[in-house]
């Protein structure tokens, strides 16, 4: 059977998903700061509230730590809640729940409970937010047991990974890049879900592997389309899961390409690149590698507000295209 496809935004996509759920399961709602009537801070939620009810789109008090709270207790007693924080950088407020709550209480009480909750997470640089509001916590999260943690880059993975995040009985960290919302792009019509597990290769090619997460997926197949000018054939993955992390399409890449770099917004030391590279160094693509991985992170400092440094402080694609050249020739 042919699924017709339209063209939706990222936003769109999520909305769209976040209905869908609502209808099929009377237990899902929503909940966060200002997404009922004036729809989200980034318009997300829109006018699900209308459609719905303020019982199941629950504007909160700004106490992030309160709705995370409240959120997982829900969870507990068999409800599937959505937590919307405005900011991702407003988790660091709710931790205690989400690391010492969230994450643990299956393995603490045997698997006699689950917490079946969805927290999304608007994050990343390119707004002119300043330190506060535009950082890349997704390391973070991913560090801790217990938590799925994933980042869509296209419309059609930020619906399908939506619903299988709401399907999970698992806590899911569902990371948004601010940047995407208006991206458009093929979604199909209907229910689908795409895997919490699973990376892609957005772009085969032979000579080397770029490994990169969220909007820099984009940015990498820029500068892959750059190389191919001359002649350097690079393969795109989108890791689109952080924890669990796809090593196999990982490691079989490399072992194809025999060269890795890892493009990832988050600051440089302790990221995503870090995880990436001691998971290649750990296997036998190991001794395939012709090169030295290369990690093309975020500076080691908080996000600027002017518009120029904070361009400078995060990789762009000709930041990715000399990181190429420098582990295919020896040299940018």
């Amino acid at each position: 059977m042919t699924v017709e496809s339209r063209e939706l935004s990222y936003a769109q996509a999520i909305q769209e998903a976040l209905a869908m759920a609502m209808e099929r399961d009377e237990r899902v709602f929503l909940m966060g700061e200002d997404i009922g009537v004036y729809g989200g801070a980034f318009q997300v939620t829109g006018d699900l509230v209308q459609r719905f009810g303020e019982s199941r789109v629950i504007d909160t008090p700004i106490s992030e730590l309160g709705g995370a709270g409240v959120a997982v207790g829900a969870a507990l007693l068999g409800r599937r809640p959505v937590f919307e924080f405005q900011f991702s950088d407003f988790a660091t407020l709710a931790m205690e729940q989400i690391v010492n709550q969230a994450a643990k209480l299956r393995f603490m009480l045997g698997g006699k409970v689950s917490v079946p909750l969805v927290m999304r997470l608007p994050g990343g640089s390119g707004t002119g937010a300043a330190a506060q509001h535009s950082q890349s916590l997704e390391a973070w999260l991913a560090h801790v047991p217990g938590l799925k943690v994933v980042q869509p880059s296209t419309p059609h993975d930020a619906k399908g990974m939506l619903l299988a995040a709401i399907e999970d009985p698992d806590p899911v960290m569902f990371f948004e890049h601010k940047l995407l919302y208006k991206m458009k792009g093929p979604v199909p019509e209907g229910y689908y879900t795409e895997p919490l597990h699973e990376a892609r290769v957005r772009r085969a090619g032979g000579q080397v592997t770029i490994a990169a997460n969220s909007i820099m997926v984009h940015k990498a197949l820029e500068a892959a389309e750059q190389l191919a000018r001359e002649d350097i054939s690079a393969e795109v993955i989108d890791l689109r899961s952080l924890r669990p992390m796809d090593y196999g399409t990982l490691i079989d890449s490399v072992s194809k390409t025999t060269r890795l770099v890892c493009v990832y917004e988050g600051t440089k030391q302790f990221g995503i690149g870090t995880e990436v590279s001691a998971a290649i160094a750990e296997s036998a693509a190991f001794y395939r590698l012709d090169a030295p991985i290369l990690r093309l992170g975020g500076a080691d400092c908080p996000l600027p507000y002017n518009p120029d440094l904070e361009r400078a402080a995060v990789p762009q694609v000709p930041d990715i295209v000399a990181a190429v050249q420098q582990t295919v020739r020896g040299s940018a």
